[in-house]
């Protein structure tokens, strides 16, 4: 077979460095050579069970010439040099003997698991099931490999040997251990970035409005605790700082270069970085994919494909550089000037001069950092990847991320998910509207409608918020204040009109006043006053949260106020305010956020009550459904697969399909002619149902195109002549079904977030509205009663103005096993139960279009892998 370049990968290593992995080719030779002339005795031993202290031309030939099939081989390397090798030879059909070898300077790294992941996706590509390997017993480090990987591997002793044996397709195992690696080799590499031991400034100029000397000023200024250096072509000092011809020429090892220079050049620092050991890069510097010039976009993937073939992660292009808080590092390595103070907020922008703006109005705001991050062009680096590494950072409590596109969004959920059930992530999205990507990030935009996207938010555990400043409302908020018990809030204030002000937020925001009003204190209240009541809304158990109002009678202040305000924040419940119209954090008040209106303290007080709603939910569980047969599902879709790319189930295979997985849908007949209907409806039997036989003609209930309760012959006559008349396909003729509740269940496709299922209630004002649910597979049982409940016309299924409740159970187990059908058998493209009849006990799913196609990569899923 050609050369595989498809699995051609970057991958990141455990020491958060990274390495590329590639098929083996036959001008690897030398390399080969060398790498194993580098072998320990006990590496070659282990490898060969043998001292093997050659490999011979015949070796070197079967080694490096491989079919990519039957014998496939992956290295991995790092710049020029090969490190490690894994390779598969079929031994019987679908089984195949693996090995590998590793070089001694590189083992511990996680090279031998990334290789068996991508070894294993490989072999499955080509019909390989299961791997077999002889080990020997004192190789206890490649037996672990195996065994560690999540599958169910077999190990027995043969002779000399251990013979392990397991099979290769992922499992809930498999998949759970490759997260985890994931998540401590992305969280390793930022790390790395954070907090190096040296920086040294590329480009940093003479002169003072240069965009290296100020990066240059901020890192001293800042306070660095490591070494700094300039890099200057003719300095000899800059801004007090030795200077040196190029990064090579610095004396001691540098660990973070920040460049800042013409973007023609920058491939060729990289260069001189890879040489010189640079562990990462914040790249400055314009010129790049933001351009949307082929030449610029180039540059861009030449610099990040060179960093990463040599251990590198990249900050940027055109962004505006890092910064962490942290005492120990205390690094500003941005074009920033002001930055905010220590504190617990992680953040994160794609946008470099928003970030600046973020940044200054943090600052202004008293709000503290624990670290931040502008990504710019986002060609590495990327929110994924600060997720990971703020979910172990015991200096960040809140996370904040300004986004204006996604790269993993699918992995963006799974993060997310993750980190919210220990830490707050807020998120301000922008582009949504016009589903807009920034000229520079090179992904695709998501075209799943902005609703949908909010319910993967909240889904996720995710506070999205609108606008800059209502994340960074909502993050002071969920940094500095407890989480409320509920949404019972107390209004405490000087002034009426400004409580009834906070009364109406508290309305529009879904929370409940307690007592029903403000508590009014008088105009002239004083510190004893606001002490006794904010005392009494503490100890009251009806009081979830407070928001206190002080509007002084006089121009001026109030510092025993601010005190009181300042020790009731103290306590266990949230406390913000509306105090003399300032927004942030001050000494006085401590802990109290102050916000300029009561409507915005009320919002960010709501984002808050509700990301502690979710994180009181229970977890949910996966559906237990053991009359579930998916093979028997996936083997109708592979068998209308087999001469078409792309194809719409007929009648009796969509049937078929979803009979595997306990989902019944009722039988239609087709019928052209009023006699056909009458003979169908005699077989199926009365009363039936006439429908149009286009799908779209059916949900027109304007058009009538759908007859029902036709309960003999002259009226289905009638009925059918009616029907016609708007539908020449013909109509279908069914058995009408007990009455019940109308809704739909539908996926939708989008090629970052991968599968979605969506429910309505039936109607044209329920589609006009876009009245949906949507949620990403696989779902909960939580999940999926969520889905219902969100619906705007659930109180037509709960039971409204005295009508019985329908089975709303019943529909929550048709979205498990739609959602595990789509989960488990990828060939699903589209499915649609356009007409689901929920009853008072059970329901009756009326139609079905199921269209299958060879399935689409699934983003997050396969091998790790950087973009």
């Amino acid at each position: 077979m050609a050369y595989p370049s498809e699995w051609e990968a970057d991958v990141v290593v455990a020491d958060g460095g990274t390495v590329r992995l590639r098929p083996i080719r036959p001008d690897d030779a030398d390399a080969l050579v060398a790498l194993h002339e580098r072998l320990s005795e006990q590496t070659r031993y282990f490898r060969f069970f043998g001292p093997y202290p050659h490999l011979s031309a015949r070796d070197v030939e079967r080694f490096t010439v491989v079919d990519h099939d039957q014998r496939v081989a992956i290295v991995a390397t790092l710049g020029s040099e090969l490190i490690g090798v894994a390779r598969y030879e079929t031994i019987r059909p679908s089984v195949a003997e693996v090995a590998f070898v590793i070089e001694d300077a590189h083992q511990g790294r996680g090279l031998g698991p990334l290789l068996l992941e991508h070894l294993a996706a490989a072999a499955r590509e080509r019909g390989v099931t299961r791997f077999e390997a002889e080990v020997l017993p004192s190789n206890r480090r490649m037996i672990r490999v195996f065994v560690d990987a999540g599958y169910s591997a077999k190990r027995a002793f043969e002779g000399d040997s251990v013979h392990v044996e397991f099979a290769i397709e992922p499992t809930t195992q498999s998949l759970a251990t490759t997260y985890a690696r994931e998540h401590r080799a992305e969280a390793q590499s930022i790390r790395r970035l954070l907090t190096p031991r040296s920086v040294a400034v590329i480009g940093a100029s003479e002169e003072r409005q240069g965009v290296g000397r100020a990066v240059l000023t901020n890192l001293l200024a800042g306070g660095f605790r490591g070494s700094v250096y300039a890099v200057h072509p003719t300095a000899n000092e800059v801004a007090g700082v030795p200077a040196y011809r190029t990064v090579g020429d610095v004396p001691e090892p540098v660990d973070l270069a920040v460049v800042a220079l013409p973007a023609e050049s920058v491939v060729d620092v990289v260069a001189q970085c890879a040489a010189k050991g640079v562990r990462g890069l914040v790249i400055v510097s314009s010129g790049f994919a933001e351009t949307g010039e082929e030449r610029d976009i180039a540059r861009q993937a030449e610099l990040v494909r060179l960093a990463h073939a040599n251990g590198m992660r990249v900050v940027g292009p055109n962004c505006l550089g890092v910064v962490n808080n942290d005492p120990d590092v205390r690094m500003n390595a941005t074009l920033a000037s002001t930055t905010p103070g220590t504190g617990c907020i992680g953040m994160f922008s794609q946008s470099g001069s928003l970030g600046s703006v973020i940044l200054a109005d943090a600052a202004r705001r008293g709000i503290g950092l624990s670290s931040f991050v502008s990504a710019g062009n986002r060609a590495d680096v990327s929110g994924n990847d600060l997720l990971q590494f703020w979910e172990e950072d015991e200096a960040t409590g809140v996370v904040l991320l300004y986004l204006e596109s996604f790269g993993n969004p699918r992995k963006f959920a799974r993060l997310a998910r993750r980190l919210s059930a220990r830490k707050p992530v807020v998120v301000v999205r922008s582009g949504r509207s016009a589903a807009l990507v920034p000229v520079g990030h090179r992904v695709a935009p998501v075209r799943i409608a902005p609703d949908a996207e909010d319910a993967l938010f909240a889904q996720a555990g995710v506070v999205r918020v609108d606008t800059i400043a209502q994340g960074l409302d909502a993050a002071t908020v969920l940094a500095h204040q407890p989480l409320p018990r509920g949404p019972r809030v107390a209004i405490v204030g000087n002034s009426f009109a400004v409580g009834l002000l906070a009364m109406d937020a508290c309305v529009t925001q879904g929370l409940t006043v307690a007592g029903g009003k403000p508590v009014d204190l008088g105009a002239h209240a004083g510190a004893g006053d606001y002490d006794q009541a904010l005392t009494a809304a503490l100890a009251d158990d009806d009081v979830d949260a407070l928001v206190v109002v002080f509007v002084p009678p006089l121009i001026g202040d109030d510092p025993d106020v601010r005190a009181v305000v300042a020790k009731a924040g103290a306590g266990s419940k949230p406390v913000v305010s509306t105090f003399l119209a300032q927004t942030g954090l001050s000494a006085q008040l401590g802990p109290v956020p102050s916000f300029d209106t009561p409507e915005t303290a009320v919002a960010a007080l709501a984002h808050s009550v509700a990301y502690a709603a979710w994180r009181r939910r229970p977890v949910g569980a996966l559906p237990d459904t053991p009359d579930v047969d998916t093979a028997a599902a996936q083997k109708v879709a592979r068998e209308a697969l087999q001469q078409i790319e792309r194809i719409e189930l007929s009648d009796e295979q969509s049937r078929a399909l979803l009979q595997a997985v306990g989902i019944h849908v009722w039988e239609s007949v087709r019928a052209t002619s009023a006699h056909a209907a009458l003979v169908a409806a005699r077989a199926i039997g009365w009363p039936v149902a006439l429908k149009a036989a286009d799908e779209t003609l059916r949900r027109r209930a304007d058009l009538g195109g759908v007859r029902l309760d036709i309960g003999g012959e002259r009226d289905l006559r009638a009925a059918y002549d009616a029907v016609a008349r708007v539908s020449p396909a013909g109509v279908l003729v069914q058995r009408m079904a007990t009455p019940g509740v109308a809704v739909s269940v539908e996926t939708v496709e989008d090629p970052s977030f991968g599968t979605l299922v969506s429910v309505g209630v039936g109607g044209i004002a329920t589609e006009l509205l876009g009245d949906r649910a949507y949620r990403a597979v696989p779902l909960t049982d939580v999940d999926a009663a969520e889905m219902v409940r969100s619906l705007r016309a659930a109180p037509l299924l709960l039971g409204w103005r005295g009508a019985e409740p329908v089975d709303v159970a019943a529909l929550e187990d048709l979205l498990l096993r739609v959602s595990q059908l789509l989960d488990e058998v990828p060939e699903i493209a589209r499915l649609s139960l356009g007409s689901v009849l929920v009853g008072r006990a059970g329901l009756a799913a009326l139609e079905a279009a199921v269209t299958v196609a060879p399935p689409a990569g699934r983003p997050d899923t396969g091998p790790r892998r950087l973009r």
